[in-house]
């Protein structure tokens, strides 16, 4: 989920799809005669953060416009919130609450389905967050975010608190996170495993993405490089095949294959799995979201 200068994103998402290698699916992902990629709407700054709720409806952010946007089931918009803390991920937890990461204030917000807001985590040992990025949400409750630092120019500081870039996890209940992994160039995406035994992480400055053993405390173990490609935002489908985004969306099957490539019209920035089966690829890329039928369901449905 990177920093946004809507002009450089505009071109480089231009410049991205002129790149892009052709369509290919080992997977059977696609069916064959099945639907093409469709331009679910547009007309957005920059589009992020996509997170699907139990009925399929998809929320994601307008990060420059400061909105919250609902993909219903109907194939309709929702303006959800505006004045949403400059919201970039997006996850939904077991009550239907939205935890988003707040990049405004640099803080992790839930927000009810009637908008209500809660600030769930401020300052971390006093000092300000460098901006969380993505999240997610393990079977206890517990939050996984990425916190890189990309300069924000609705920012008065210039220089970040925290000088390291790390992944944190902050229990269910708990005031302040713990640190994960601090090893890592620039965390980006993250998404965990259908059995919420493993991590992904997109360490999007040094462009690879790593695999980890979650263990009982939440903590992380046996740090694997997974595939050689970074990404902004991940997901993983209910086969365990894990999707990147790099100007289509790349898919690498559990053993790290690179096994099927989506091209998009736009330089994508993030994808999940929404639809009332919770099998339509939802991306969002730059300034509209797509969506493509697919064979498989996303992790966790």
């Amino acid at each position: 989920m990177k920093h946004f200068f809507l002009i450089a994103s505009l071109l480089a998402g231009t410049f991205l799809a002129a790149q892009q290698q052709p369509f290919f699916d080992s997977l059977g992902i696609i069916a064959k005669g099945g639907e093409p990629l469709r331009k679910l709407a547009g007309g957005f700054a920059f589009t992020e953060g996509p997170a699907a709720d139990a009925q399929g409806r998809v929320y994601f952010t307008d990060q420059p416009n400061d909105r919250i946007w609902r993909y219903n089931l109907d194939g309709t918009l929702t303006e959800f919130k505006r004045k949403s803390g400059r919201a970039n991920g997006l996850a939904i937890d077991a009550n239907g609450s939205i935890i988003a990461c707040a990049d405004e204030n640099n803080e992790l917000w839930s927000i009810t389905p009637k908008g209500r807001v809660k600030v769930i985590l401020g300052k971390v040992g006093g000092k300000k967050l460098n901006g969380p990025n993505d999240l997610w949400i393990d079977k206890k409750g517990g939050i996984y975010f990425t916190d890189p630092y990309y300069q924000r120019d609705y920012w008065t500081r210039k220089a970040p608190d925290i000088k390291e870039q790390a992944v944190y996890y902050l229990p269910k209940g708990a005031q302040q996170p713990i640190v994960v992994s601090d090893e890592l160039v620039k965390p980006n995406g993250i998404t965990g495993s259908e059995d919420g035994r493993y991590l992904f992480v997109a360490d999007i400055g040094d462009n690879k993405t790593y695999k980890f053993l979650i263990k009982e405390d939440g903590t992380l173990s046996e740090k694997t490089l997974f595939v050689p490609q970074g990404s902004d935002g991940i997901t993983l489908d209910e086969k365990g095949n894990l999707y990147l985004t790099k100007g289509g969306i790349t898919v690498y099957d559990p053993r790290g294959r690179k096994s099927a490539y989506i091209p998009v019209p736009e330089g994508t920035s993030n994808v999940c799995f929404g639809g009332k089966d919770h099998d339509l690829l939802f991306i969002t890329a730059r300034t509209s979201v797509y969506g493509v039928k697919t064979t498989v369901k996303g992790a966790g449905f």
